[in-house]
């Protein structure tokens, strides 16, 4: 009884050993660079701080794939003194079954500033190997691209309106201006004419004035 009680306690010590393990196939390498990121307020590595990051880990994987996850999912092997260590996660429903790589990857990215902020670590000083940077959610125009490019239609079309109608306001007084000088210039030329006649001596009157006294 005491052997089979002592065998249980041990089994999870023994499948932790057995499924994480340097290069695993489902495995990701870590290193952390405190000194660097934080200078004189650097912590010490300890197994408080692991737990902070299997919790880490614990909460993207949740998030991602929508599961209960516990940090007992989360098995970190082959520590180094200047922290670096490998981790593997297993299957809430199944802890000698490993969850796959790719889904781990991207419950990492999608979460990684939470992870960063729980180490008080960044992208440079907290390093996934093979991993690749940050996930960003694609960002949105609050104006949709198709509503732009119809806002600059309508603008181009209303200025060509503005224009034409401005052109042919702008065109109709430039003639309504010509003809009004073109009447002035008339005026002034009959007036001129009729000034001219006026002036003239008429001598056939001047001859029978002349006879009609004699």
């Amino acid at each position: 009884m005491l052997g089979r009680i002592v065998y249980f306690l041990c089994l999870p010590s023994v499948l932790a050993a057995q499924l994480c393990k340097p290069n695993a196939a489902e495995g990701f390498k870590v290193r952390l660079s405190i000194k660097t990121a934080l200078g004189d307020k650097a912590y010490e590595w300890n197994r408080n701080q692991r737990f902070l990051f299997q919790a880490a880990i614990a909460f993207a994987m949740s998030h991602h794939l929508d599961l209960e996850f516990n940090v007992s999912n989360v098995l970190v092997c082959d520590e180094t003194p200047r922290v670096s260590f490998w981790f593997v996660v297993t299957s809430p429903g199944d802890p000698s079954r490993l969850v796959g790589k790719e889904s781990v990857e991207l419950a990492v990215r999608e979460s990684r500033d939470r992870i960063n902020n729980v180490l008080l670590l960044n992208d440079a000083t907290l390093e996934f190997v093979g991993v690749l940077p940050t996930l960003v959610a694609p960002v949105k125009p609050a104006t949709p691209p198709w509503l732009i490019v119809f806002g600059v239609v309508i603008g181009i079309v209303g200025a060509g309106i503005v224009f034409l109608l401005v052109s042919t306001v702008v065109q109709k007084k430039r003639k309504e201006k010509e003809v009004a000088e073109e009447e002035e210039d008339d005026e002034e030329a009959q007036m001129k004419r009729t000034a001219r006649n006026e002036g003239i001596y008429n001598t056939s009157f001047s001859e029978d004035d002349r006879n009609t006294q004699m």
